[in-house]
């Protein structure tokens, strides 16, 4: 911008005088040369400088004499820059501060309607109108290029003009990843490095979550999910925007978590947390810890009728498509009689009733743990395998509950992927109680489900294996502050994931914004809470049903 002269003292005296009706010791002619805009000046000088005011010389004009530039008027709105100015302001975009994480809402009004980000502090502000917020930021600070979080246009204010340079494509994408089909698909062949804009290596997927307060519970759901494929790859691919805002949210959410030209290697979740909070009616907060099975079940649900599914008819979501299972239920009435030696004595019904239910999240139970010590006064830590606890569902143990004991069986056709909770807390009417017991599986081999599931010729060959693979599981770790007792204080609770990398056939472990690799052979040493397992592809990749 050129730089506007300064109005000399003499000719701001004169400008005085003659709003004040003085009469001026100079000739007429040099008040006339002050130009239009001394008035403007002279409302700012004092008697005081007056009375010492220096001759007239010309170069006075271009000294820094402590007077106010010249009002200068607004700037002209333009459809197209200058020519040869196509650039211009694009230097002073500074890409170590934005982060597009963060709920659109504007920093003055907290308006999430036309919000622009500054690209030079990163700030929201609405509009870009002559009297909106992002206007007076560019005259007042003199921050000028703004990019639309909705239509990704980026814009130089107060001139008004759109920016089409090619050297702002790697700040649209970081707002708003997008990828082809082909990209896609090639997700989990290939091992992918990215690196951030400060040169830090990361894994496209295996980034770091921000944990603003108490949202660890979210953080580990969310990297669980965004690595079950056809729910990624979903995410990822479609046009998400006529979709409500819950799901838009989750889709950008997992597009950042993917992105292989981020500008960091961690991503924040705090707008999906917003809408979160405000459709859950602050059950699930970012400043309270949850539980991520509760969590996971309010989640899935509203995803779901988000996504167009019916509360009746299955299979009529994507949610459902890829978790869904049926289980048959048997259910027998237990009756309890007096015999002669007025003993009290249970018989069962004769009549058996037998139910078919849907679900998406399979509940195993723990053994009770041991309540005494070992002899060596150590506290015995015990452990199960994962088949045991899972043949709750083979349709030959029976357990009671209430007045009725009841039989579980899995049934075909099995989802495509399954998940199990593993019941670990209870609640009493005096203390939550939490099971230590280790649950045991090898990740290495996988999980056949066959003996859990009703023969159907007709869906599965009998003696067959249905195979399962592990590809997220969420454990638990119970810490204690220093200053509490080792028998008192309250236990706090931090969760972590183990992440499957396909592309290099390794593990990783994600908790909050660290993330390291770790041995598939020590997975099972953490406290298991959440499993989710693949069904394994055959030789031509398909899933046998």
């Amino acid at each position: 911008m050129p730089r506007k002269k300064k109005a000399s003292k003499r000719q701001a005296a004169e400008a005085l005088e003659d709003v004040h009706g003085v009469d001026s010791p100079a000739p007429k002619r040099s008040r006339l040369d002050a130009g239009p805009d001394v008035n403007g000046v002279s409302a700012f000088l004092s008697h005081a400088k007056l009375d010492n005011a220096p001759p007239d010389h010309d170069e006075v004009e271009d000294e820094d004499d402590g007077f106010e530039d010249e009002p200068s008027k607004a700037p002209i709105r333009q459809s197209a820059p200058t020519e040869g100015y196509d650039d211009l302001y694009l230097d002073t975009i500074d890409r170590n501060v934005l982060d597009f994480d963060f709920e659109k809402l504007c920093s003055i009004s907290l308006s999430n309607i036309n919000v622009y980000a500054c690209l030079v502090c990163g700030k929201y502000f609405q509009g870009r109108g002559p009297k909106s917020h992002a206007y007076f930021h560019s005259l007042e600070i003199g921050h000028h290029v703004f990019i639309n979080m909705e239509t990704q246009k980026v814009y130089v204010l107060p001139e008004g003009y759109e920016v089409k340079s090619k050297s702002l494509d790697d700040i649209k994408y970081v707002s708003d990843p997008r990828y082809t089909k082909q990209e896609v698909m090639e997700l989990d062949r290939k091992a992918r490095v990215a690196w951030t804009i400060d040169g830090k290596e990361y894994t496209p997927g295996f980034v770091g979550m921000n944990n603003i307060k108490e949202n660890d519970y979210l953080n580990v759901v969310v990297q669980a999910l965004s690595h079950v494929t056809p729910l990624r790859n979903f995410f990822l691919l479609e046009d998400l925007s006529a979709r409500i805002e819950l799901v838009k949210r989750c889709g950008i959410l997992f597009r950042k978590i993917w992105n292989p030209r981020a500008f960091k290697n961690h991503v924040s979740p705090h707008e999906l947390l917003q809408e979160i909070s405000l459709k859950s009616n602050k059950k699930f907060t970012l400043t309270t810890q949850s539980d991520p099975v509760d969590f996971l079940s309010w989640f899935l649900n509203n995803l779901h009728l988000g996504l167009g599914g019916s509360k009746t008819k299955p299979g009529s979501s994507i949610i459902q498509r890829i978790f869904q299972g049926k289980l048959k239920v048997e259910s027998q009435a237990i009756t309890a009689k007096a015999d002669a030696n007025d003993r009290l004595r249970f018989e069962e019904a004769a009549e058996v009733k037998a139910n078919i239910n849907r679900f998406l999240l399979l509940t195993l139970d723990l053994p009770p743990a041991p309540l005494f010590q070992d002899e060596l006064e150590r506290n015995i830590i015990p452990q199960v395998p994962l088949t045991t606890i899972l043949s709750k569902y083979d349709g030959v143990k029976a357990q009671e509950h209430l007045a009725q004991r009841k039989r579980y069986r899995l049934m075909h056709p099995l989802p495509p992927y399954l998940m199990f909770h593993i019941k670990r807390f209870s609640t009493n009417k005096f203390v939550s109680e939490r099971n230590p017991t280790i649950v045991t599986f090898d990740a290495r081999v996988g999980l056949d489900v066959a003996p859990y599931v009703e023969p159907s010729p007709a869906d599965h060959p009998p003696g067959d294996p249905i195979w399962y693979d592990l590809v997220a599981n969420v454990t638990h770790e119970a810490v204690r502050a220093k200053e509490d007792v080792a028998d008192s204080g309250e236990e706090r609770k931090t969760w972590k994931v183990q992440l499957k990398d396909k592309g290099r056939d390794e593990w990783v472990v994600c908790q909050d914004l660290f993330v390291e690799q770790t041995q598939k052979e020590l997975l099972y040493l953490g406290e298991s809470y959440l499993q989710i397992w693949e069904r394994r592809r055959d030789l031509k990749g398909k899933r046998k049903i």
